[in-house]
């Protein structure tokens, strides 16, 4: 790859550091002539101030500069991680000034006064290196060996100025590899591995065994095929001051530098900067792979940890939605056993009703005649002289009275009846408490019987303002399931309280009692402790639901004689017109 092409759609970026206006102005138009984009800084203060802001692909820097000079600011390129490995080119015109450019860490030296087109050609040279040089990322890897030898192959015809250069290029602790004649040279790049990569090629273009300008370009094309890129630097070796049309055949035949035979310190200078410029490449690879070893790292974990979270709330998301959906599949079969229970109790009700009615039409009719029966009975005279016929008169006036006393009980039940199953219930009111336990220890009389005797203390408010279903009901099933706790017989408590906020029904009995264990239970749909076909677990479960829909409270605690307390707790209300 060459300038050319790297230019063809962006337009490589160089930063001229020149002090002098005039000098300034001639380097810019010269550069911009030839495609490349140009920015000036007058001093290197000013350069690395810039430099802060954006890298340019090149930086020419003049020697002499006010205030910091131009071996300086390269010492400061070379310190920075970010334009340690940035081309420099050293314009001076003194003669060692090269050399102490060089030395400093700059990358090419050309003389002021030389050839402009020489000049162009350089930077093509250094931009080469710049734009086809290994992408970071690639080539070394982030765990390959930080130090390293320099790796030279030298190719010269000239066994005597071979083994001079060699001997001159290991001083510096370079590894040098020889080669007399193009077979050997190409021989040695295709042996070379990624352990044994040369950092630095140099080629004696004026060889008499073989063409050095062929050789250089086969070379050239040979970097230029590799996957990686460039990789080496070419460096043509010419004789003391080669011509111009020469020097243009070295460049575009892909040398990068092309320095005089017969000086061969600024030969090593120039093969030191170069290998330098390697090393400083492979270690900014190498730094940027390992950076980016560890933001894969830090990304990977990153995404590890997002996942486990996201799983870790799909998770919670999923318990919570199972425990909603248990939450709402309870509340469902409660609703559905209110809902059936809701029924029966009003077919029930109906049933009742209607029961009471017709019974209480014949019972009526009887009610009359018994009546009747009972005024002629009494009219009629007492015979005086028939012992049996007074006998049988008293008998049946006797009778009468027994069966008006009948009547009266079954008109009270089916007066009982008739409260307990109005169809007004969902409606709240004024009830009169000892009156509605009344009707309903009336209505379980035949549970109690005589083996029950139940005591009642009134000491609470006579009325309180609720729903008829929440006396009926709730203390029916209580009262029903004290019952069917004593088989054997026992008593049962029934007393009423007041306090400012709340009216109380205490219901005890002298039964077993229930279990801590079972009392969290007992309020639960279908729980029962009784034989099966006994009972459904459905009377409590519907108790407590009817003192939720008063915001009241329905709880059970052991009572004095050891039996169970059914405590129901109604907030005081009072009662709207």
């Amino acid at each position: 790859m060459n300038a050319d092409a790297a230019t063809a759609t962006e337009p490589a970026r160089i930063l001229l550091v020149e002090d002098s206006e005039t000098q300034a102005l001639e380097l810019r138009l010269l550069l911009e002539s030839h495609g490349f984009r140009v920015e000036r800084c007058a001093t290197a203060e000013a350069a690395l101030d810039h430099l802060n802001h954006g890298l340019p692909d090149l930086v020419v820097a003049d020697y002499h500069l006010p205030g910091m000079n131009g071996d300086e600011l390269t010492r400061q390129l070379r310190l920075s991680l970010r334009t340690r490995a940035l081309p420099l080119l050293m314009l001076t015109g003194a003669r060692d000034g090269e050399r102490q450019g060089l030395e400093s860490g700059a990358d090419a030296y050309v003389a002021k006064s030389g050839d402009r087109d020489l000049l162009i050609l350089r930077i093509r040279a250094l931009l080469r290196e710049r734009l086809g040089s290994v992408a970071p990322g690639a080539g070394e890897t982030p765990s390959a060996a930080a130090f390293r030898r320099g790796r030279v192959l030298v190719i010269d015809g000239s066994a005597t100025y071979r083994t001079f250069l060699a001997g001159l290029l290991s001083q510096d602790g370079h590894a040098v590899t020889v080669g007399a004649g193009a077979e050997e040279a190409l021989a040695a790049l295709d042996s070379e591995g990624e352990a044994t990569a040369f950092d630095c090629v140099t080629v004696d273009l004026l060889g008499p065994t073989f063409d050095g300008l062929a050789l250089c370009r086969t070379i050239d094309q040979r970097r230029g095929a590799r996957v990686a890129g460039a990789g080496f630097h070419l460096v043509g070796i010419a004789g003391s001051n080669p011509p111009k049309d020469f020097l243009v055949q070295a460049y575009a035949a892909g040398a990068d530098d092309v320095v005089s035979k017969s000086d061969a310190e600024v030969l090593a200078l120039r093969v030191r900067g170069l290998v330098r410029r390697r090393f400083l490449e492979e270690d900014d690879r190498r730094i940027a792979g390992e950076f980016g070893a560890r933001q894969q790292a830090v990304e990977r974990a990153r995404a590890e940890a997002e996942a486990a979270e996201a799983r870790a709330r799909l998770a919670d998301a999923l318990e919570r939605a199972n425990a909603d959906l248990a939450l709402a599949n309870r509340k469902l079969t409660d609703a559905q056993a209110k809902l059936v229970q809701a029924a029966k109790m009003a077919s029930l009700g109906e049933l009742v009703a209607g029961i009471a009615h017709e019974i209480n039409n014949p019972l009526a009719f009887i009610l009359a005649h018994q009546g009747t029966v009972e005024r002629v009975l009494a009219a009629l005279p007492m015979p005086e002289t028939d012992p049996a016929a007074q006998k049988g008169l008293a008998k049946a006036r006797d009778r009468v009275g027994a069966m008006r006393m009948g009547l009266t009980r079954i008109q009270d039940l089916v007066l009982n009846l008739r409260k307990f199953s109005r169809l007004d219930e969902g409606e709240r009111s004024l009830v009169n408490v000892p009156e509605a336990i009344e009707t309903v220890l009336a209505l379980i009389q035949h549970k109690l019987g005589g083996r029950i005797t139940v005591e009642r203390t009134f000491s609470g408010r006579p009325e309180i303002h609720c729903t008829p279903a929440l006396l009926n009901q709730v203390v029916m099933n209580i009262l029903g399931n004290a019952a069917d706790a004593m088989p054997e017989g026992g008593q049962i408590h029934v007393v009423t309280e007041t306090t400012p906020e709340t009216d109380l029904i205490r219901i005890s009995d002298t039964g077993p009692g229930i279990p801590e264990d079972l009392r969290e239970k007992i309020f639960e749909p279908f729980f029962t402790t009784k034989p099966v076909g006994a009972g459904t677990g459905l009377g409590l479960a519907i108790a407590y639901s009817v003192v939720q829909a008063h915001s009241g409270s329905l709880t059970v605690e052991t009572a004095p004689g050891g039996g169970a307390c059914f405590v129901i707790g109604i907030p005081r209300q009072t009662a709207t017109v």
